[in-house]
């Protein structure tokens, strides 16, 4: 068979797959950009950015094999439309927005986008609405929860284990949370059977877990490793650093909205990720985190006695205030129960809603 055949052969293949794909009706969802936009180097009109890879305007062959959604994903159609929803809003109701719902508006109020798109996340890393919150990117949600969870006793527990090609940006973060300790707090994982791309297998993931377990108080993983696509089995290690005593925090950057979560199910105590990639918020988009709900409660009320001692230390934000209260100017923070708490910022979360509502009808389909 000559080689020109069994490209034509492939290629049939792969479109009759294609068709058959019960997900392909979300191709039509997204901007795919043609090889002509691919290849220019002028700023089109926002007409022809939206239409030229859309309908009948090109065909399939025109546009590009597009393979960088671990990088960044595709654009959503609509979300230039709920991006001009929302600028329409500030401009004809100013600080009303806040507060005032508008009929017809597929928006929420400002003051509730954060819990509308903690609803839409929730089902997609398989956690509860409260156990969730969309905020902030990845590596400040990172900061934000070794800052609350992150509590070494150089005398026992201290050292933070990661994986030694980690993405750059992971071994920054807990160098900077462990500035005040010895070098040796931070541990690296590489493996014996595979040093050159450190693909470790969980056993010697569990055995790395075993010998370091007494001195160690946290796991900073990746759920996917960027560099191999490895996906690591995250309910296995997530046991297995609980039975030494260790909080485990995953870096879920590569697998939200690529591959099947369970955290609660899991029993995993926090998570964080960016939302740019798989989840097609944009260029800088959003990011996420995850707490468990043990992690997480608020038992006492702020007008009770020391009310501080009711829930997790963490760094303190208007977003993360009991929302009740959080117009009472009151000079202290007390956090809404839940992830939420730990909100500091939930920046542009708008234009992040039309890519969460496209998850959900393939999440549906």
């Amino acid at each position: 068979m000559s080689s020109p055949t069994i490209l034509t052969e492939a290629r049939q293949r792969a479109r009759a797959l294609d068709q058959d794909d019960p997900l392909a009706f979300t191709r039509s969802e997204f901007n795919i950009p043609t090889k002509a936009q691919i290849a220019s180097t002028r700023l089109p009109d926002s007409a022809t950015t939206v239409d030229a890879g859309s309908g009948d305007a090109a065909t399939a062959d025109d546009k590009c094999v597009y393979l960088c959604g671990n990088s960044l994903g595709l654009q959503p159609k609509r979300t230039q439309t709920r991006i001009n929803q929302y600028l329409s809003t500030w401009a004809t109701q100013g600080v009303q927005g806040h507060f005032k719902p508008l009929e017809d508006s597929p928006l929420p109020t400002w003051l509730d986008a954060d819990e509308r798109a903690a609803q839409m996340i929730a089902p997609i890393v398989g956690a509860s609405e409260a156990e969730v919150a969309v905020m902030q990117t990845l590596t400040a949600n990172l900061h934000l929860l070794m800052s609350a969870f992150y509590r070494p006793d150089i005398n026992g527990r201290h050292k933070i284990i990661l994986e030694s090609k980690a993405f750059p940006s992971d071994h920054l973060k807990p160098n900077s949370a462990t500035t005040p300790l010895p070098a040796t707090s931070m541990i690296t994982l590489t493996s014996p059977s595979s040093p050159r791309d450190n693909i470790l297998t969980t056993a010697e993931i569990l055995s790395f877990l075993s010998l370091h377990g007494p001195t160690t108080a946290l796991l900073l993983l990746p759920g996917i490793q960027y560099y191999t696509g490895q996906l690591l089995d995250i309910p296995t290690i997530t046991s297995a650093a609980h039975s030494h005593g260790i909080f485990v925090i995953w870096d879920l950057a590569h697998a939200v909205g690529n591959v099947p979560l369970h955290l609660q199910k899991w029993g995993v105590d926090a998570a964080a990720w960016c939302s740019y990639k798989y989840l097609n918020s944009g260029p800088g988009g959003i990011g996420g985190m995850f707490v468990h709900e043990r992690h997480s409660s608020v038992t006492k009320l702020i007008t009770e006695e020391r009310p501080e001692e009711g829930y997790t230390n963490r760094l303190a934000g208007w977003w993360g205030n009991e929302k009740r209260t959080r117009f009472g100017m009151e000079n202290r923070f007390h956090p809404v129960k839940g992830a939420a708490g730990f909100q500091d910022c939930v920046n542009f979360v708008q234009a992040f809603g039309e890519a969460l509502e496209v998850a959900r009808r393939e999440r549906d389909a």
